[in-house]
């Protein structure tokens, strides 16, 4: 009778492939270096190729690593989808949560949420992944994500959780050295600190009451890829920025940083939670997303009542 596959080692396989590293498979899977490891070993012996080249410094998948790789990773997301659908009509949440967040919004929003969702469901886990790069939620294995933007049409599942308002801001020191703006076209005579992620970061577009439309090319010392890491540079005087409430608010309230063009708003972007599609969920992403919505939308409403006319 032939000996059955071995899947375990194939799942190791998949998910050592899935992260880049032996190490970090080790982690995820709760085993030891050795034994994830040893696993790709018993797997290599027993189809008799090579699966990697490894160095001290890079993880490289051979050819036959990579004809295996496809199908091992179906195998593993095939088991744990199984797993989940039993999981799924399941009373008592239980079980990890794969979670993505932008950097700023997870570290002032999401994470201090999170002792309240694990002390009301001990038996759940949650793996908070924070950046602002757009992550692809299937391709990664995500089971939800939040997402602050203006969403195009997708194949995931979005639930609008509430209205992200936004500022141009700037110091009082700098706004007395350089003028206040009063229409976005002034924003060309003035120093921009960018953001890398703004649905158009080359162009800053804004409209009024009107329904008057203007746009400007920002220009100025600082770009970079996180929102929050401009605060000191606009705290310094360095230039105006167009900010989150969430990560200027407390400047705003606290007089460090002031809100310009009152009367101009850049598009609307708004808080979003996304998850594949396909179902039945497992409970345990089920109460976690409600609770995000839940909570989320109380300081949603909460910012967009404090928030001073028009974003901008």
């Amino acid at each position: 009778m032939p000996k059955l596959p071995d899947l375990e080692a194939m799942a190791i396989f998949a998910k050592v492939v899935e992260l880049k590293s032996f190490s970090a498979a080790a982690d995820e899977l709760a085993l030891s270096k050795a034994t994830v490891s040893k696993a790709v070993t018993r797997l290599e012996a027993r189809l008799g190729a090579r699966l990697f080249n490894r160095t001290s410094r890079r993880l490289a998948l051979t050819e036959a690593g990579l004809r295996l790789a496809g199908p091992a990773a179906q195998l593993l997301n095939d088991g744990e989808a199984a797993e989940d659908a039993i999981l799924a009509q399941s009373a008592q949440p239980r079980g990890l949560v794969r979670l993505a967040s932008p950097m700023s919004f997870g570290l002032l929003e999401v994470a201090p949420l999170l002792p309240d969702f694990l002390a009301a469901h001990p038996d759940v886990s949650v793996d908070l992944h924070m950046s602002d790069e757009a992550i692809d939620l299937i391709g990664m294995g995500f089971d939800m994500a939040l997402r602050i933007a203006a969403l195009p049409d997708s194949s995931l599942v979005a639930r609008r959780i509430g209205p992200v308002p936004r500022h141009v801001v700037a110091s009082p020191a700098y706004l007395a050295a350089r003028g206040r703006p009063t229409h976005p076209a002034h924003l060309a005579e003035h120093a921009c600190l960018g953001y890398a992620y703004l649905p158009t970061p080359e162009t800053w577009r804004f409209v009024n009451a009107a329904g008057e439309e203007a746009s400007v090319r920002p220009v100025g010392p600082l770009r970079a890829n996180n929102a929050e890491a401009l605060l000191p540079a606009l705290e310094a005087g360095l230039g105006l920025a167009l900010q989150p409430d969430f990560i200027v608010g407390d400047a705003l309230a606290a007089g460090r940083l002031e809100a310009v063009l009152a009367d101009w708003s850049p598009p609307p972007v708004a808080l979003h939670l996304v998850m594949p599609p396909g179902g039945p969920r497992p409970a345990r992403v089920e109460v976690l997303a409600r609770f995000l919505v839940e909570r989320l939308s109380a300081r949603c409403a909460g910012r967009g009542a404090a928030s001073t006319g028009p974003a901008g």
